[in-house]
Parts: C-alpha cells; sequence; structure tokens
C-alpha cells in the first residue's frame, strides 16, 4: 500500500471538531472532484452539485447502501474561494462520537481519503493561498492559551509578519542588486551611473570611482539599506523570546517556609479553592498547579510544598519535588508569613534560591518578595540582601494583589525580552506608524539569525576592504533565508516536517 503523501491531490476528509460529545461536529473535505463525491452520498445530490460557492445546503448523508447516517448542513466552497484553494465542503452534522465518526466513515468509503495532519493549510500554502508565516499562525491560533496570546496569533495570521519579512527582503535584493551590478563593471570602468540609478554608494564622492578603487576603500552598494535590515532583522530576533513567552506561557512557583500562606495566595491568584488550607504547617505535601491568564500571559503557577526538613518521608518527597519545580521556574513567588516576620530561615532560603549552584548553569529568576497576611501584621522593616522587592498582600482578603498581579507580569517580561524592541523604521528614517511585528517559532528564528550572521558577516568584510565577489554571496544568503521563512524558497522534506504537526483536521 502506497503510502499518502502531502503532494497529492487526492481528495481528503478529516474531523475539523474534537470527537467529543457536543452539539455540532464538523466534517471537512476538499479536492478534485470533492463536491461530485458528497453529492453521490447526499440525498439532494443535484441541490449540492448546482449550489454556488459560499452557500450552505440541507440535506441528509447516506452511506453506500441508501440508508440515512445523519441530517446535515453542507457549507460549499468552490475553487479558488475556499481555505484550500480547491473545491471544498464542510459537513455540519449533529455531534454526537457515532455520528460523526459514521458520517466521516462514510466519506472515507465513498473515495475520500484520511487527511494527514495539516494537509488542509498544506494545500492553502501550495495553492498561494497563505504563506509559511501564516500557516504556522494557524497552529499559533488554535494552540493560544490566553487572549494576548490569541491576538499576537491573529496578528501573524493576518500577514503582518510576512508583509515584514517581504519589506526587509525586499531592499535587500535592492542591495544585492546593486551589488551586482557593481561586479559587472570591469577593473577599467567607473560606476557613477549607479547612483543615478539609485543604487547609491556609501560615499559623499559622486564621481567615476574605478572598481579597484572603490573595493580599496571600503565601500559597498546600498551599504545604509543593509545596515537598516540588519537592525530589523536584530529587532525581529529579539523579539522571539517575547512571543515564545506570550506562547507557551511562565512557570511561576510560591515558594517559602510552610503556613506562610503559599496555599492561600495560590488560591487567590486562580480564583477558586484549589488547596487545602489549613493552620498546621506541612498540610501541602506535594506541589498543586493550575494554569492561569497574567494579563495575557500564560502561567502555570505552582503551589509548593513548605520548604523545611521533615520527618514524615512523604512530605520529605513533596519538599524535593518542590524543589526540582523551583530549578525550572521563570519566577519565584517567596512567601513570608506577616505574623512571624522575616526569619533567619527566610534570609537563608532566599540566599540559596540566588546562588548560582541551584540554577544549574542558568540565570537565576527573577524573585519577588510577598509578604503575607498584611491585614493583621503590617509590612515591617526587613533589611533583604540585594534589594529584593518586597508586596505586601492579604491573600485571604485581597488586598495588594492586583499590584503583585502587575509585578508578576513586568518581571516575567523584563526577565524575558532583550532591550530594544521598539518599532521599526524604513529605511530612510521615517516612522512606519506600527507596533513592531514578531516572530513565534524556532523556525522563523532559526531563519532570521542566519540572515543576521550573513549580513553582519557582510560588513565585516566591507570594512576589512574585501572584494565585493566575498561579499555579494553573504547577501544573497540573507535573502535565500528570508524567503525560506515566508515559503518562497522551501524544499519537500522541510514542508513535511512542517505540517506534519499540525492537528489531522488542519
Amino acid at each position: 500500500m502506497n503510502r499518502p503523501s502531502y503532494g497529492s491531490n487526492d481528495p481528503i476528509a478529516a474531523h475539523a471538531t474534537p470527537l467529543a460529545e457536543s452539539a455540532l461536529a464538523v466534517i471537512r473535505s476538499s479536492g478534485p472532484g470533492c463536491i461530485d463525491l458528497v453529492a453521490k452520498l447526499f440525498s439532494r445530490p443535484k441541490a449540492l452539485r448546482e449550489a454556488p460557492g459560499n452557500t450552505i445546503v440541507h440535506g441528509w448523508i447516506q452511506n453506500s447502501r441508501g440508508e440515512k447516517v445523519d441530517e446535515v448542513l453542507l457549507s460549499v466552497f468552490r475553487s479558488p474561494r475556499s481555505y484550500t484553494g480547491e473545491d471544498a465542503v464542510d459537513i455540519s452534522c449533529h455531534g454526537g462520537i457515532a455520528t460523526a465518526r459514521s458520517v466521516l466513515q462514510c466519506l472515507l468509503d465513498g473515495g475520500f481519503r484520511q487527511a494527514l495532519p495539516g494537509e488542509f493549510t498544506f494545500r492553502a500554502f501550495m495553492n498561494g493561498k497563505l504563506d509559511l508565516t501564516r500557516s504556522e499562525s494557524v497552529v499559533e491560533l488554535i494552540e493560544a492559551k490566553t487572549d494576548e496570546s490569541r491576538r499576537h496569533a491573529l496578528d501573524r495570521l493576518s500577514g503582518a509578519l510576512e508583509s515584514e519579512i517581504k519589506a526587509i527582503k525586499e531592499e535587500l535584493v535592492h542591495a544585492l542588486a546593486a551589488t551586482e551590478l557593481f561586479l559587472d563593471y570591469s577593473e577599467d570602468d567607473g560606476v557613477s551611473g549607479i547612483a543615478e540609478d539609485g543604487l547609491a554608494l556609501d560615499s559623499e564622492n559622486s564621481d567615476t570611482i574605478p572598481m579597484a578603487a572603490a573595493e580599496a576603500a571600503g565601500l559597498m552598494p546600498d551599504r545604509p539599506r543593509i545596515e537598516q535590515a540588519l537592525r530589523d532583522l536584530e529587532t525581529l530576533a529579539a523579539s522571539y523570546r517575547i512571543e515564545k513567552l506570550y506562547r507557551d506561557g511562565a512557570l511561576v512557583a510560591i515558594a517559602g517556609r510552610p503556613n506562610a500562606g503559599k496555599s492561600s495566595l495560590f488560591n487567590r491568584l486562580i480564583k477558586e479553592e484549589r488547596s487545602i488550607v489549613t493552620d498546621i504547617p506541612g498540610t501541602t505535601r506535594d506541589y498543586i498547579e493550575a494554569w492561569i491568564s497574567l494579563e495575557g500571559i500564560p502561567v502555570r503557577l505552582v503551589d509548593t510544598a513548605g520548604l523545611r526538613h521533615a520527618e514524615d518521608p512523604i512530605e520529605q518527597i513533596g519538599v524535593e519535588r518542590s524543589r526540582s519545580i523551583l530549578q525550572t521556574a521563570d519566577l519565584i513567588l517567596f512567601l513570608v508569613d506577616g505574623k512571624g516576620g522575616f526569619q533567619d530561615a527566610d534570609v537563608t532560603l532566599l540566599q540559596e534560591y540566588q546562588s548560582e549552584a541551584l540554577w544549574q548553569n542558568r540565570k537565576a529568576p527573577p524573585i519577588l518578595v510577598v509578604w503575607n497576611k498584611v491585614d493583621v501584621a503590617p509590612l515591617a522593616e526587613h533589611g533583604l540582601r540585594n534589594a529584593l522587592p518586597v508586596f505586601a498582600v492579604s491573600a485571604k482578603t485581597g488586598i495588594g494583589i492586583p499590584e503583585l498581579a502587575h509585578a508578576m507580569k513586568a518581571a516575567l517580561e523584563e526577565n524575558t525580552a532583550p532591550a530594544g524592541l521598539q518599532q521599526r523604521s524604513t529605511v530612510a528614517g521615517e516612522s512606519q506608524g506600527r507596533a513592531a511585528v514578531g516572530i513565534a517559532s524556532e523556525r522563523q528564528k532559526a531563519l532570521v539569525d542566519r540572515a543576521v550572521a550573513a549580513l553582519r558577516e557582510a560588513l565585516q568584510l566591507a570594512d576589512s576592504h574585501a572584494p565585493l565577489d566575498l561579499i555579494a554571496p553573504e547577501l544573497r544568503d540573507a535573502v535565500e533565508a528570508l524567503g525560506e521563512i515566508t515559503g518562497e524558497v522551501s524544499t519537500a522534506e522541510i514542508l513535511e516536517t512542517m505540517f506534519s504537526r499540525f492537528c489531522v483536521g488542519k
């Protein structure tokens, strides 16, 4: 049996909604002859075959024996005005698991092939409906954990990143063309005509410059464009970490001595009673976690066991697990029991958290010290080392919680995003009047890094007076890397690897 491939144009079908009890389920189909194949399984074949694109037809799906399987609505899309760019039919049926499976089985028995993961989006890309950046944003949109994550993905789906990459690439293509035109001149020819064509030299001298003399002077065509493109790409590269934060989220651990109020703070932040709260130290014997949205950032919040030497072997296991959580945390909330104030044990634990040995060759995460129970114990003088910020809250009443949440977000963003994330500008230095767009996948980051490295090398070669035939390949490599980001340059292996990460119905 031949394995289906992403490059085939077989009619395909798959569940577009999860197999679960619900009001409705959607089975998606696409490909040449798709409408005719569905019509053979439909109670009103003529109505379906004659239906214009972007219309809905009501009727029944029937199996090969002519038995009714379910009452359905068929959404008809005709090429090229469909998600995939092909003829397509979305079948909305009742949402029972058995019903949805039966409808899909009718399609598979009727000539459709089960779609591969991401094959619908792959066809959209191949048919020019989406570039690769927008294709990847489809997965981001499906996996978005917060409204802010969704908005970031939607920006890329709308083509913001594609437009940014193409604009930078266009500038580099212009510079590459100038460089290659420069190379076309012989040793004895001048290059004065280049500036008149808009391919400016980085020199105020507009007189004719012999090729060898230009190279000896360290000149390169359109250097300002190349330098601006490098700055824009460096900003894009820097955006990856903050975009990854909004896409994947952060791990925030609540730590401290037993009975400091960690479970109460955990319950307050997740807005439900998940952790057991008592006055008995050691009540939490293992970590408890929940996902929350921290002003748009997806946060995996973990309530750890109180850190102390425990005689109870079960509690000791919980303490060790809590330490392992802390070693991977992106932010630590260190709770202090306001009633007891700062103790020597608090200082010892904080010193341990700030020591390099704990973090296994990575930078220690930010620590916010939280003085809990401020409703009954006002914040006292503390004199902590390294001037760690201290926030006074009451996990019981909610005092100070909004301020703490805002500080948590600021700490995560500051710890994640390098400096320099600002609005980008045109080559001429005029503001584009729009917020900076970011890159969100490892593939995009690797290709932007490749382009950055190539441009840096090109500028270094120019500074060392290297010949232009050594500089041009670096510019060409940067252009090709940007082409790979949008999919203008791609291979079958790269595409299959990327789209295989999608869910089947997409």
